[in-house]
Order: structure tokens, then sequence, then C-alpha cells
């Protein structure tokens, strides 16, 4: 490297479960490094809005990055998720199969699935997959069924990347859009728009030896910056719905159908906060933004998912979102320097199985960066991370305690999950604390529940306000336009 003087070592540009996993892995080096980040926090984009599924392996090609990163991935969340205290479980899960001229589909699955060396894999009559699960319908002919599947908190995850890449001296920068990126000695300069300053118009730059481009749907823009072969990213949205916990036993694998030309059609699964969830659907579209929901894809997951698993209480919905995928044409994983920008780091096309893959992109990439800026190993990695107590989980016992030395857990402020005060102030006290309603929301699921946060979020705004200084006017469902109140108070 020249004598050129950079702010930072390594500049992540997306604060997704990716670009935190990523830079939790950069931390266990001699690096400084930044994370940037548009909105006001991080799982503000696909994270937010996908099945929470950890994938088995079986679906990728055998070969690809796409298959290898999803098989280590999976293996590694035990692990992550005792260190950072994620809630996961590996409640396994079926794809359903309706008739013998479908089989050479599921036993292709099979053969893939082996190949890329998912273990337990096994092919079952449709009678047996009715044993493990009652409320599969008679139309089911077979079922793929991989116990290493598994279910997780996305929110929780990708949180949990961020505080403990945060307690290991990453920087992240939020309110900070990536505009433009040049090259600049032997690294990037990155042309940054800051919610602080751009009512005046005015940008500031950012020097860094390393990019990471883990920027979701826009990853495509950030390449094409600094790379004459271009690639095209497509939001391809998928549409949900999510049930009450009272129907959240309705099944308890993950139950998939044989995938199609877009992908591995409409599932349903327990989450691992007990409720229902079914879905996504696929539509290619061209808004980035596109997050809306329609009428007619809502249609399409209740008649879909009706087929593989029969009496689904869709009268118990409480809530629709749709998210957009990440979908490149190849369908597969683009990750590392470009041919003619080295320095430059894609993690991009990163739609299913994205999550389940984030540790081993997390992993891959970072040592990648390392070796090529001669990085070393800190001696003191701190590799644990400890969650927020949720009261209502604990016994007797330790809810008292806890109450007696902080009385604010005792207070319930969201009735439907069961969330008190004390969560919510350390939600917004910790490392990274949440600045919004949503931030709020997806840290210890406040409105979350039945009402939707129609009884909560007076009194979530005070305690936001309390603890931030943040005037009553200004507080945000998520980023700055998105005020509660409007006009006078």
């Amino acid at each position: 490297m020249n004598s050129q003087r950079y702010e930072v070592d390594v500049a992540v540009i997306g604060g997704g479960v990716i670009g935190c996993a990523i830079a939790r892995e950069l931390s266990r080096y001699d690096l400084r490094v930044c994370l940037l980040e548009r909105t006001e926090d991080v799982c503000s984009g696909t994270s937010k809005a996908n099945s929470a599924i950890i994938h088995a392996g079986y679906d990728a090609a055998s070969g690809s990055l796409m298959a290898k990163m999803n098989v280590e991935g999976n293996r590694m969340m035990d692990r992550l998720a005792a260190d950072l205290d994620i809630p996961f479980r590996r409640n396994g899960s079926m794809v359903l199969c309706f008739s013998e001229e479908d089989m050479p589909g599921l036993q292709e699955l099979y053969v893939r699935g082996v190949t890329n060396g998912v273990p337990g894999l096994r092919i079952i009559s449709g009678d047996e997959a009715r044993q493990m699960e009652p409320n599969l319908t008679d139309a089911v002919a077979a079922a793929l069924y991989a116990p290493t599947g598994g279910i997780v908190c996305p929110f929780n995850m990708t949180v949990a990347l961020a505080e403990n890449a945060c307690e290991n001296g990453v920087e992240f920068r939020f309110l900070t859009e990536v505009t433009e990126i040049q090259k600049y000695g032997e690294g990037y300069e990155l042309t940054v728009r800051e919610a602080e300053v751009s009512e005046t118009g005015a940008d500031r730059t950012i020097t860094a030896r390393f990019v990471v481009n883990a920027a979701g749907v826009y990853a495509d823009r950030f390449h094409n910056m600094v790379s004459r072969r271009r690639i095209s990213i497509t939001p391809r949205r998928g549409t949900y719905c999510l049930l009450d916990r009272e129907a959240g036993g309705h099944v308890d694998r993950t139950i998939f159908q044989l995938p199609g030309k877009y992908g591995k059609g409409v599932l349903v699964t327990p989450t691992i906060h007990g409720n229902l969830l079914i879905g996504p659907t696929a539509a290619d579209i061209g808004d980035k933004e596109g997050t809306y929901t329609t009428a007619e894809e809502l249609a399409e997951v209740t008649a879909k998912s009706a087929r593989g698993v029969k009496d689904i209480p869709y009268r118990q919905v409480i809530t629709s979102f749709a998210g957009l995928r990440a979908h490149e044409a190849g369908h597969e994983f683009i990750l590392g320097e470009p041919e003619d920008a080295p320095g430059f780091f894609d993690a991009a096309g990163i739609e299913s199985p994205g999550l389940s893959s984030a540790p081993a992109i997390g992993v891959y990439l970072a040592q990648m960066i390392a070796r090529k800026a001669g990085a070393s190993m800190k001696e003191h990695f701190i590799a644990t991370r400890k969650g927020i107590p949720h009261v209502a989980a604990m016994d007797r016992e330790s809810r008292a305690a806890l109450i007696a030395k902080r009385p604010d857990y005792g207070t319930i402020v969201c009735r439907c999950e069961n969330v008190s005060e004390g969560e919510i102030a350390d939600s917004i006290r910790r490392p990274l604390g949440a600045r919004s309603l949503d931030g709020i929301k997806r840290r210890v699921r406040q409105g979350m529940g039945r009402c939707q946060a129609g009884f909560c979020t007076p009194r979530t705004m005070e305690i936001l306000s309390r603890e931030t200084g943040i005037p009553m006017e200004k507080i945000c469902k998520n980023q700055p336009g998105s005020e509660m109140i409007t006009g006078g108070v």
C-alpha cells in the first residue's frame, strides 16, 4: 500500500444481516472498520422482512457459493446462537410432493442435498409425513425431511451481530447514504450524504483502503460505479401473513412445497416466538422500495398454503407484510473482488438462503480482506453478547429478583407480548440503541402482538423521548419523515 492516508481500513455499505455479519468478523482483526447505513438502524431492509428460516442447504445448486455458504452457515448457527444469545431452534423442515409425477423432483433435491453435505436427509411417505405433522393435507404423497432446518429471529440475529461488532470497535454511522464511489490511491473515496446536513445539501467524503458492498437490492448500483463488468439486481417482492400465537402450533416444522421457477414457493412455519407465518409470494418488480402488499398477492398466499396444510386459521392473521429479495440473474451469490476493482468486495445477489448463509459469508469475506490487508487477529476479541432479558419468559424467582433490582421490569407496557418498561428502556440504552419505534419493536417485540401496537405506542413514545431527549413530535416510526405526531402537541 502506498503512503496515501485513509480514514478507515474498511467501509461496509449496508446494515442488514450480511453487512453486520461481515462487520462482526472484521472486528476480530486489527482493522479500523466503519459501517454505513442510510436508514436510522440496522435490520431495516430485506433482513426485517423474510421467512426467518435457517435452511438446511438442499436447494442451492451443488458446487455453488450459495450451497457452500448455506450449509456452512447452518452448521455455525448453534455456536453463534449461544455466543450472541440469539433465539434459535432446529425444528426441521419438509418439502412436500403431491404426485408420483413429481417424485423425480423430490429425489433430485435429496441427491443435491446429500452432495451439498446436508446431514440426515431422507424421503418419507405421505403417511409418515402426516404422522409427524397431522395438519398436512391428504394430497401430500411424499416429502423430503431435513432435520437440520431451523427457525430464528432475524431482527435479534442482526442486532446481536451489530452490537457485538460495535463492542469490538466497529463504528456505525446511521442516516448516512453513500452516493458515489471513486478510486482513491489504492483504495476508494466514498461520497456520503448525512441526515444532519442534508438540508444544506452538503456532502462529505470517507476514504477507505477497502470497501464491502452489502447493500442488498442496491448492491448493483455500487458495484457498477467501480467495475465495467455490470451486474443487475432485480427486487423480488415476497408477501407474507403472520398469524396470532394461538395458531403457532398448527405445524411444528417448516413446511415447503417443491420449488418452482421463482423459488421455494409458499411455506407454512412456526416462528421462533410462537406465531404462525405463511408466505412468500414472488413477484419481480422495478421499485427497489416496493414493499407494499396487494390483495392479489395475499390471496395467493392463502390459496397456495392451503394445498399442503389444512385448516389454517386465516381469521387469526394479525398482520401482513412484504419484503424484497435481491435477485441476480445468475441466481448465485456474488462474493469477492471484481477483476477490475481490487479492494472492492461484493456481497451482492444475496437472496434466499441469505439469512442462513450470513455467518459463513461474514467469515469468508472478512478472512479474504484480512489477508489482503495483512491484518493480524486481535488479542482480546469479545466473542459473546448477552441479550435483553424478557420477563415473561422467566421463572417466578428469577423475575422477582430482576424486578427487585430494576422495578421498571415489573411494569408491563405491551400487554400482547408482555414487554416491560425495563425491556423498552434497555433497548434504547444499549450499544446501537433504538432511536425509533421500529427499532424498539425489532429488539424487544413491543407492538408485534395481536393489537399491533394499538395500545402501547403512546407509552413507548414517552419512554423513547425520556431516554433520548427526542421531542415527542420528532419521534418516528422509523427514519425521518415518518413522525408519529403532526401539528401541535
